[in-house]
């Protein structure tokens, strides 16, 4: 769990940086990563989700 809590807070640095140059320099292919990035975050807080109820059964 904590190799995927890594995972997703890389994934959230990469979004940040992403979507500040978008906001800030008006750099389109910032926004298609940062939208890749979004994506990918769903994707692990998913997993995260699913992870997180299996260790409150155990």
């Amino acid at each position: 769990m904590k190799e995927l809590i890594e995972k997703i807070n890389a994934e959230f640095e990469a979004f940040t940086t992403e979507a500040n140059q978008q906001v800030d320099k008006g750099n389109k292919a910032a926004g298609t990563r940062a939208r890749k990035s979004a994506l990918e975050l769903s994707k692990m807080m998913k997993e995260f989700r699913k992870v997180g109820v299996e260790a409150g059964k155990n």
